[in-house]
């Protein structure tokens, strides 16, 4: 069974840093892309950022030039450094990884999610 269990949220004051972590675990033969999306009070989840396996990243255009997403060299761990975060950042993080291939088959699976909170 694949899990994937996210930590790094928290509650920071605008023009603060946090870093978000996911590891998958389980028995994995490969992971495709693995990104972090969010879900803001009252509006649809979006993409954050996308990493695929060959490490090409994908921003949405709010957080260019403030976030940086990586990859572990195992390729089943995913960070997000958040820099100059700020009220608009506030959401429930989640991780998500794209055609994971186990004895099982190939699929996708997300964390339960991590909040972050900017406020003064």
């Amino acid at each position: 069974q694949v899990q994937l269990v996210e930590s790094g949220g928290g509650l920071v004051q605008p023009g603060g840093s946090l870093r978000l972590s996911c590891a998958a675990s389980g028995t994995i033969f490969s992971i495709g892309a693995m990104g972090w999306y969010r879900r803001a009070p009252g509006k649809q989840r979006e993409l954050v950022a996308k990493i695929t396996s060959g490490v090409v990243t994908t921003y949405v255009d709010s957080v260019k030039g403030r976030f940086t997403i990586s990859r572990g060299n195992a390729k089943n761990t995913v960070d997000l450094q958040m820099n100059s975060l700020q009220p608009e950042d506030t959401a429930l993080y989640y991780c998500n990884a794209e055609r994971v291939m186990t004895s099982w088959g190939t699929s996708a699976y997300w964390g339960q999610g991590t909040q972050v909170t900017v406020s003064s």
